[in-house]
């Protein structure tokens, strides 16, 4: 905290005796002293501050500046250390007073400078640049990042040892210019020698280091060198910028930068000097030399609004709060698309924030949609870093905006190119480098949105015919195999249509080594993205492989009840069976359906699809999958006639050990016993369901998930017996076993079933509402319509 005190009082002390030389100082001075009178008592009077720069520099001439300064930054520490709230106030101010600066007036030397610095004395007036273009809009926002930017610039300046390099990076159209050059023109105090200004993007294309000695070209005649004195070699022309920037403080800002060589060139030799950098990649090689590497981000809701109420006037954002939003969100906070929008709003009278966020939000006419008058600074931005890009990065560019989803991995991408894991993670290292490209986790990427779609345009453009639909088959065969694995580490012993043993045979299982991924943790990760490419799978009429992924994908919803997701993978896997005309694929996948259509209440569709399935499963004539089939119309048939559930049930059963499909007569037999206790026969019923939990146990492997909820229905059985103690013992086992389990769905089961024993029977209220606080958080989770009935038992606890 000492040194932190001790660097600001310095800075303030350099940054107040720039801005009594400088022409600010007028308007300055008054509100110093109101800072100096609140915190340093009686001795701080207006009337001690110079109330003209001629009188500063007259009370203190150039060889006792150094100690007129000094004898302020001991008074400001002084100040700070007995009242540390004076610290952020004193940031303020500061802050204030240096974006109000303007550059010191010619002739005057700077108070408190370096001794080297002072020696050598300001460039003559006609050579001291102020080249650094000015904003055209007014600067809102980046509070934090022009603090820091202001912060690392001032205390530079005050120690004067060093030259500061300070690189802000970010993807295309995020503002890096103007968040740089705003921070420059409010530092103008800290640099009183100037601020040279270098645009590589007019420079680029130059073979050889050209662009180089172009801009120490530029650099040197802003410093004063005529044309003929101009050194035509580079190590000359390096040295010679040496040599005129020397003892003199000065601010470098160098735009569009894509190689660390184009700063290191550029760097001045005077201690207190700076070098701003705006560049598209992180140049972190230059971290190297002791640079600072910042990066931009896109702006977030708040600021992006606050950006658009600043062009369009904050009553066009009032008056549609939400489509002002969805304008925003559109841009995904890229100040260049907010700025377009904003001059849409402004220059076409009658079109509305509605109107124009309904039109954007049609992502083929998205970017077409950011221009005016026949420009399209998005796309432009775009364009600039695209080119930029080597060939084999180019196309995987072009290529990642077909993927399916938003977020892909380095294999995803790998499957995509048709290339090999190494090189599609080079190349996806290439396009994190130019901001084209965000990490979004371990091994995980994503593209800016606006960013994809411009991807897209150039895909559409420059890719052969029928590349999209190849680069969509090639990751639904990647996502296939790694689903047919995930799902048979989860249980290898299921009933299966689809044959993939091919498949399987020429690719790694990931799940198998000692270190692999969970699969249903896996499974979820990937959730959005799987659907996404079940959906590209049907646009591009990939049937066969399509239903065969809903087939596999379905393991996690057996597990992890995301209801809705379910119902549509299940629903366009159907679809792509009976296009293909697989009719035991389509049984399979309908009879799977009705499932997560009754845990949403639509009984007669689910009673639809069942029939349907039955159909098919006669029709492809494979007993295992009739049983299974008839296992799921019993699951039908449990809610509204047991009896009926039970005939299906026993000839489930029958069909099952016909088959010789142990497992699925173990299954079924368990929900016979269930079907029995509906029924009223809750005697009969606990027969039956320890003969179940037995027979899944004792599998060659034995399934302890089917048989944690036999354990649970048994709780239930003794329940309607009245056997309260036997109910709870049997129910409170299979809740623990169910949650190893991650079986989430039953586990929530069974805890209602506890907290219905409790409220029926008075048990222990702190135990009850735990209960039902845990089936609460299960139903949520997975988007349960019996959610809202929980949450209103919670609130009938008080």
């Amino acid at each position: 905290m000492e040194a932190e005190l001790a660097t600001l009082a310095g800075t303030a002390a350099t940054t107040l005796m720039g801005l009594m030389v400088s022409e600010s100082w007028t308007q300055a001075r008054a509100r110093v002293a109101r800072f100096f009178a609140r915190r340093g008592g009686e001795d701080a009077a207006e009337d001690e501050l110079p109330d003209t720069p001629d009188e500063l520099t007259a009370a203190a001439g150039a060889d006792d500046a150094a100690a007129v300064e000094g004898e302020l930054r001991r008074r400001l520490r002084r100040m700070l250390e007995e009242d540390p709230g004076a610290a952020q106030e004193l940031r303020i101010l500061l802050a204030e007073l240096t974006g109000a600066a303007g550059p010191a007036p010619e002739g005057r030397a700077v108070p408190g400078r370096h001794a080297g610095i002072a020696a050598r004395g300001q460039l003559p007036s006609e050579d001291r640049p102020d080249e650094v273009p000015a904003l055209r809009t007014r600067f809102i926002n980046r509070t934090d990042t022009l603090s820091a930017l202001d912060g690392i610039l001032a205390t530079g300046a005050s120690e004067a040892v060093h030259v500061g390099v300070l690189v802000v990076a970010g993807p295309p159209g995020v503002g890096k210019k103007a968040t740089v050059r705003h921070c420059a023109h409010r530092s103008r105090a800290y640099f009183p020698d100037g601020q040279v200004y270098v645009d590589f993007a007019e420079l680029r294309g130059r073979a050889g280091g050209a662009d180089v000695s172009a801009a120490l070209g530029m650099c040197l005649r802003s410093l004063g060198v005529k044309e003929d004195y101009l050194p035509r070699s580079l190590p000359e022309q390096t040295r010679l910028l040496r040599e005129r920037t020397g003892g003199r403080r000065l601010l470098f800002v160098l735009d569009n930068v894509d190689a660390p060589a184009q700063v290191r060139a550029l760097v001045p030799n005077g201690p207190g000097s700076a070098v701003l950098v705006t560049s598209s990649t992180s140049l972190g090689e230059l971290a190297v030399d002791g640079a600072r590497l910042m990066s931009l981000k896109p702006l977030g809701t708040h600021s992006a609004l606050a950006l658009l109420a600043d062009r369009c006037g904050q009553e066009a954002v009032d008056a549609d709060r939400a489509a002002a939003e969805r304008l925003v969100e559109l841009c995904g906070g890229l100040p260049v698309a907010l700025h377009v929008v904003a001059a849409r709003l402004l220059t076409q009278r009658r079109l509305t924030t509605a109107a124009l966020a309904a039109e954007l939000s049609d992502e083929n006419r998205r970017l077409s949609a950011m221009s005016l008058r026949g420009e399209h600074p998005v796309s432009a931005v775009f364009d600039a870093s695209y080119r930029q890009l080597e060939p084999e990065a180019a196309r995987c560019y072009r290529l990642l905006s077909w993927i399916p989803g938003r977020t892909f991995e380095t294999g995803t991408v790998a499957a995509a190119l048709g290339a090999d894991r190494f090189t599609a993670g080079s190349l996806l290292d290439e396009l994190v480098e130019a901001s084209l490209l965000e990490e979004a986790g371990e091994d995980r990427y994503r593209c800016h949105e606006l960013v994809r779609l411009h991807a897209r345009e150039r895909a559409e453009s420059e890719e052969p015919q029928g590349g999209q639909l190849a680069v969509v088959e090639r990751v639904l065969t990647h996502y296939l195999a790694l689903t047919a694995f995930a799902d048979r580490a989860v249980r290898l012993d299921r009933l299966r249509i689809a044959d993939l043993a091919e498949l399987l045979a020429d690719n790694p299982d990931p799940f198998a080594a000692d270190d692999a991924p969970d699969p249903l943790d896996w499974l979820e990760a990937e959730r959005a993205n799987i659907l996404a490419v079940l959906r590209a799978a049907g646009d591009h009429g990939l049937c066969m492989r399509g239903w065969q992924l809903a087939e596999g994908f379905t393991v996690l919803f057996l597990h992890r009840r995301y209801v809705a997701d379910w119902k549509e993978s299940l629903e366009l896997g159907a679809a792509f069976a009976s296009a293909a005309l697989e009719p035991a694929a389509e049984a399979r996948l309908r009879s799977l359906l009705s499932r997560p259509l009754m845990d949403l209440g639509e009984y007669e569709r689910a009673r639809a699809e069942l029939n349907t399935a039955q159909a098919c499963a006669e029709v492809a004539d494979h007993t295992q999958l009739r049983a299974s089939v008839l296992e799921f119309l019993g699951r039908y048939w449990d809610r509204s006639d047991p009896a009926r559930a039970i005939e299906v049930y026993e000839e489930s059963v029958r069909l099952n050990a016909e088959a010789g499909q142990a497992r699925g007569a173990a299954i079924v037999t368990f929900f016979l016993g269930c079907a029995q206790d509906a029924a009223g026969d809750s005697a009969l019923a606990l027969d039956t369901l320890r003969q179940a939990h037995q027979a899944l146990l004792g599998l060659a492997d034995p399934d302890v998930r089917m048989a944690a909820r036999a354990t649970a229905a048994i709780g239930r059985a003794h329940g309607h017996l009245g056997q309260r103690a036997e109910a709870e013992r049997e129910l409170r086992e299979a809740v623990g076993v169910l949650r190893e389990q991650d079986a989430t769905h039953y586990e929530a089961q069974a805890l209602l079933e506890l907290a219905d024993i409790a409220q029926r029977e008075g048990g222990e209220r702190a135990l009850l509402r735990a209960d039902l606080t845990r089936a609460l958080e299960i139903h949520e989770a997975g988007g349960s319509p019996l959610a809202a009935e929980i949450r209103a038992r919670l609130g009938e606890l008080g």
